[in-house]
Order: structure tokens, then sequence, then C-alpha cells
């Protein structure tokens, strides 16, 4: 493999400037994350603070449990017994559930954690382990239901599975059912190119998929298979056993509701003032926390002293909240702003990898931090990149493209191209052709005209059949040019359905699964043995 940086514009203005300018906005965040004494002041403040969080004894015998189910590495076993020591500290990265591992970007998201805390171990010479948080909570399940591939053809193709309930749940808690599984890993062995890799590729799919539940369950199951060796611990945040440890926080959420609140309200003021756009609704009166009702995920609101939802399916006072909380912990579940803060008193977090996206919307709750005596994290960039298989380079090479001509679209270039096949100068010689037709049949047609009115406009309707007649030629010609390139064609859509599907980058769109089928699952590895680089630059990887 050959690694290119390739630099890419566009983003959110935020994360930007918070990787390549960040004392612009180092009021927007916590520490420097590319300091060592960003760092070393991070993890003394969690050793102080060791007492805020949920006591780690308990959190790694709740992770036990989980992992041994789901990924029951002797790598991860002993992640697990490090997390149980004091000063043990963690790197977290998270996503939402997909199908089969979802787009590539989770998978680099894991590597990112994974060589975050490795080095981070190295750096600052004490234990530091890789975590990464499944957001099992999530209740979106239209974004996690499907995933893409390139079938036999080349062309791309969506996967997506049913579920059986229309009910508005967490993720975690939408039973699949078998025969939904077996139709989408038929679906895939079907799309998948004969290799020599495809039966192992295939059985540990089918053995992640078939003994699952939940898409949570599936998706746990087969990043246990990718990375459980390089001892990534993974958590489900809907675990009902993790929730009985996150009560005493729940409850400080609502205790603290109102503060929290202005907290949010304040840090999306700073963020406007600053010049940049929310990247996370921030409006008053709601709590950021999610209620479940009868299996319906139900985001709570606040008016005179009384949660509830927006349709009034449920109602409490604060005390009757309270009370809730502490009876059934496992009914609550937070939002995208109350979880950073979650996340942070059940886990030691050193730092956590985040997407730009998600890097611009972590702004919103750094005072929320505060109210709660906490620190916000160093936030770490997620490593980001695009594999270009060595056929597509060749052609590449061949027409003379760069990775940046295929990122905006190659439209353009390739139409230039294909005029430059003509030899015959078909497409001019048409052109020239109807202009001289006009020039000489006009002035007859507007003579006639004097002789009898009628005569004009037959003269011009007649005008316009004879130039349709043309043009209708003049594309039958295009036709016959593309055809005779028709191979070449196919090579410059095959370049941008590789490299820019559904006009994305590639890792928002893929999964992993066509490339490991390609490659092998030692492919993995060599990704995993690649330089890291926590800069935020896009990388090529040429194959």
């Amino acid at each position: 493999m050959n690694i290119v940086k390739e630099p890419l514009s566009g983003g959110s203005a935020l994360a930007r400037d918070y990787i390549e300018n960040f004392e612009k906005v180092s009021h927007l965040y916590g520490g420097d994350f590319r300091s060592k004494e960003s760092r070393s002041i991070r993890a003394e403040w969690l050793d102080r603070s060791e007492g805020l969080r949920a006591d780690r004894t308990q959190v790694a015998a709740c992770l036990r449990q989980y992992n041994e189910k789901h990924n029951s590495h002797d790598a991860v076993m002993s992640s697990l017994a490090l997390l149980e020591q004091p000063g043990t500290l963690v790197v977290t990265g998270g996503q939402q559930s997909g199908l089969f591992t979802g787009p590539l970007l989770v998978v680099y998201k894991a590597m990112t954690t994974i060589m975050a805390a490795k080095e981070a171990a190295e750096q600052l010479g004490r234990p530091i382990i890789p975590l990464f948080w499944i957001a099992g909570e999530d209740h979106d399940w239209d974004e996690v239901n499907h995933t893409y591939v390139l079938n036999r053809t080349q062309e791309i193709t969506k996967i997506k599975i049913e579920k059986s309930e229309e009910k508005r749940s967490s993720v975690s808690n939408i039973r699949v059912e078998d025969e939904s599984w077996q139709q989408v890993v038929e679906q895939l062995d079907a799309l998948l190119q004969d290799s020599d890799f495809k039966p192992q590729i295939m059985e540990f799919i089918r053995s992640s998929s078939f003994r699952a539940d939940s898409m949570t369950d599936a998706f746990a199951k087969l990043m246990g298979s990718l990375f459980g060796k390089f001892g990534l611990i993974l958590l489900d945040s809907a675990d009902p056993n993790l929730r009985k440890l996150e009560e005493p926080f729940f409850t400080s959420l609502i205790m603290q509701n109102d503060a929290l609140e202005t907290a949010y309200m304040n840090s999306a003021s700073d963020i406007v003032n600053a010049g940049y756009e929310l990247q996370a609704d921030v409006t008053a009166g709601n709590a950021n926390l999610f209620y479940i009702h009868e299996g319906v995920r139900l985001l709570l609101h606040k008016k005179d002293g009384v949660f509830a939802d927006r349709k009034g399916q449920v109602s409490f006072t604060r005390d009757e909240l309270l009370e809730e909380v502490k009876v059934h912990p496992e009914l609550f579940s937070n939002n995208v702003l109350t979880r950073p803060l979650m996340q942070d008193y059940v886990l030691p977090v050193l730092a956590t990898v985040l997407g730009q996206g998600e890097i611009a919307y972590w702004a919103i709750p750094h005072r929320a931090f505060e109210i709660i005596g906490g620190q916000m994290p160093l936030i770490i960039p997620r490593m980001s990149f695009t594999v270009v298989e060595g056929t597509l380079h060749k052609h590449m090479d061949k027409y003379q493209l760069s990775f940046e001509d295929v990122r905006q679209g190659l439209d353009r270039k390739r139409h230039e191209w294909l005029a430059a096949q003509d030899e015959l100068g078909i497409e001019q010689r048409f052109e020239e052709t109807k202009a001289t037709f006009s020039a000489m049949y006009e002035p007859l047609i507007e003579q006639l005209g004097t002789i009898q009115a009628g005569l004009l406009k037959l003269g011009n309707n007649n005008k316009d059949k004879i130039l349709d007649q043309i043009t209708f030629l003049q594309a039958k010609a295009q036709d016959a040019m593309a055809k005779q390139n028709e191979a070449a064609i196919r090579q410059w859509e095959r370049i941008e359905l590789s490299l820019m599907p559904l006009g994305k980058l590639q890792e928002r769109v893929y999964n992993i699964m066509y490339y490991l089928n390609r490659y092998g699952l030692p492919w993995l590895d060599e990704l995993m043995a690649i330089e890291p680089d926590y800069s935020g630059t896009h990388r090529i990887i040429y194959m």
C-alpha cells in the first residue's frame, strides 16, 4: 500500500479551526489534543476526580459481561482487567450500530481509537485502553438499517434489513428476526464476487448475524471479530446493566437540568457569536433526556416544572421523574448533548475520537461539563481514508485524473476527453451545418412571407423540423462515438463510482466487507500498521 495525504476543503468551519487553529477556539473545548502537556493535565485531573465517576470495578464487571457475550477475545479481557485498576485511562470512539458494521468510517474510527490509546500509553507511561461506545440507545432505524457494496458488475447496490415492529424504539431494543438476517446475508453473498477470502468472510458474517437478536448484537459481534485482538472493549449505551450504574448521574442530570439548559444555551451563543453555525439543536425547555414509554423513545421537555413529551403521552413532576429514574433507570437515555457528560461519568476518558461533524457539536456541552463538576476530555480527529484499487489507479493515470478531479465530479473532464477522441470533428461540423443552414434558409422564409403571410409560419415550422432532424442525426453520431469508446467510459464511471459513490466520500457509503472479500482479513492488519495521523487530513490508500 502507498499512503498519500490529500487535504480536503469543506466541512464545518468550527471543526477546521479546532484542527488547524486551536487557539482560536480553545475557549470552546478542553485542551489541545496534540499537546503532551494537555494529555498529562487531563490524566492528572482524572486521577484527582476518581470519586466523581462510577465505580470502575462495577463498570468493568458490566462490560465484561457484555464482551464475554459478543467480544470474548483474550486481549479484550486483558483490557478489562486493566480498567479495574486505578490509574488506567480510556480513549473512546463511538458510532451507531450499522448493518455489517455500516460505512467504512466506522472502521476508521475504531482504528483511530486503538492507535490513539496505544500512543497515549507510550507517551504518558501508564495503562490506556481503547473502548468503542456503541450508540445502541439511538432510535434512528432508517440511518442504520442499510449499507452499500459494489456488486459483481461493479455497480453500487443498497442492502437493507427490515424490522418486525414499527415502534420508535432504541436500535438495541428492536428485534430483528432470523428470516430478515438470512435475507440480507444471502443478498450480500450474491453481490460479492467470488474470491479466495469469501468463504471466511461470509462465515463470520453468518455467525454474527444468525446469533443476533438486534442490529446492535450483530454489530458488536462483527466489531469484536475485527478488532477484539487489538483489545478494543465494546460498550452498548442501551445495556440495562449499564443503566443501573448510570442512575446516580441521571439523577444529577434531572436535579441540575435548568442549570444545564442555561449552559447549553450560553454555549450556543458563544459559538454563534464566534461566527460559527450550530451543528445540533439547542432549544429552550429541552430536557435533553429521553424516556422509554411502552417501548417508544420519547424526548422530554420542561414547562412549568413538568417534564413531558410533545404529545403528552407521559408527564412527570421533577420529584416523580427522580423517583422513576431510581426505580427504572433502564427507561432513561441520553441525547447528543448529555451523552458526552454520561460517557465522562462512566469512564475515565482521557480523549474521545470524533469525526468533524461531531467535533463541531461537542462544543455545545463544553459549559455543561463545569455544571456537573467535570472537565471536557481531549478530542482526537478521526482518521479519514479513500481506498484506490490498483486497476483504478492505472485508469486515473491513463486519463490524467487526480483525486480532487474525481471529488469535484468528472462530467466536464469526461466530456472534454470524449470530444478529444472525435478526430472527424463531428460535433463542430454539425453545429456549423446547423448555423449555415439557418443563415441560408431564414432570409428565404422571410421573403416567402411577403408573398403570403401563411408561408412565414409554415417556413419556420419547416426550418425547425429540419434542424430537429439534423440534431437527431448529431445525437446518433455522438452515441456511436460513445459506443466506440464504451470500455473507456465504463472506466471513467468505475473511477467515480468507487471513489465518490452517491457524490460522497467513499468512507461514508461503502462497507468494509467488499474490501475484505477482495484482500482478505489480513488487509485490516495492514490498515492497522499505517502511521497514525490525527491532523484530520484525508489520506489516499493506493493498493
